[in-house]
């Protein structure tokens, strides 16, 4: 092994390790992805190329492809002396991806699924929730907690919290944006509420005493689409109610509160499997009532379960 000759192409610039990843940064200079975003990616304000003690303009890491073939060459050359192939990468995300997956979310008909796609891919790894973070997503994921009260919104809190933001950043933006603290605040609270009132509707004294509360379901009811946790609570108290105490009044207040509208809409959204599973038991109770009623909208009857 003291006879292989490494070429300088080959050694990582940070930590003298044969190039696995090459990339180069703004800069111009090569490095090995893992290295420089360890060194990036910190925590620690690293953001001068190592080299050349420059600033780095942008998070993107770029590609070295002609790197990599020569590097790839070298490994090939040396197998007889135990030198592994390196496996070709996995292609990264590139800010340009998500710079049109945050496009594409401005439209409402797309909007679901380009914030589904954005969690997903912040939850693969660090390199992707930097690039999210460079691409401007944080400033839109929390212009969309703050306006909305639904699924989106959930999903958009769900990504900001996946970024794993450096405190300097989260501070920086929540001074800039008192809607947003407020609307985290007030989901939390509406959470906790909901919390309560399922453990008060496991028991056969605690339904009744909700019912016999003037704003009971129509509480339940209006904050059935602050999170998807507020709608796995939400659902199970109403679950509660429609089997233990689905009198004539009971049912008929929750189809003026537009509480079965809402649980139609639960089966066609991304919820959890039991969560869907509780919401067609409690249409399925009432069926015969509800399904007739003028209050659901006729573009929800057809997810109404058969």
């Amino acid at each position: 092994m003291d006879e292989i000759d490494v070429p300088p192409f080959s050694i990582c610039p940070i930590s003298l390790e044969i190039m696995k990843d090459p990339v180069t940064v703004s800069t111009g200079i090569p490095y090995d992805r893992e290295s420089i975003e360890k060194w990036l990616f910190s925590g620690k304000k690293n953001t001068a190329c190592p080299v050349t003690k420059q600033a780095i303009s942008d998070c993107e890491l770029v590609p070295n492809h002609a790197l990599r073939r020569l590097i790839q060459s070298w490994c090939i050359l040396n197998a007889c002396h135990g030198i592994e192939r390196i496996p070709t990468p996995k292609p990264h995300i590139t800010k340009d991806q998500i710079t049109k997956l945050l496009r594409d979310a401005k439209s409402p008909l797309q909007q679901m699924k380009c914030l589904v796609r954005l969690r997903l891919i912040a939850s693969e790894n660090d390199t992707n929730k930097r690039c999210i973070e460079c691409s401007g997503a944080v400033e839109f994921l929390a212009s969309i907690v703050s306006k909305c009260d639904s699924m989106a919104a959930d999903e958009a809190l769900n990504t900001l919290y996946n970024l794993h933001l450096l405190d300097a950043a989260l501070k920086n933006h929540m001074e800039r944006n008192g809607d947003f603290v407020a609307s985290v605040t007030r989901r939390r609270t509406c959470e906790i509420i909901l919390t309560v009132l399922d453990e008060v509707c496991r028991c056969v004294e605690g339904r009744p005493e909700l019912l016999n509360h003037g704003a009971g379901l129509a509480i339940v009811s209006k904050i059935l689409w602050v999170s998807q946790y507020a709608n796995q609570r939400a659902v199970r108290i109403l679950w509660c109610i429609s089997k233990f105490c689905g009198t004539c009044d009971v049912v008929q207040e929750m189809v003026q509160l537009g509480i079965v509208a809402k649980l139609c809409m639960v089966l066609q959204a991304e919820c959890g499997h039991k969560t869907k599973e509780k919401a067609r038991e409690v249409l399925k109770l009432h069926a015969k009532l509800w399904m007739s009623s003028p209050c659901i909208p006729s573009n929800l009857l057809s997810y109404y379960p058969a």
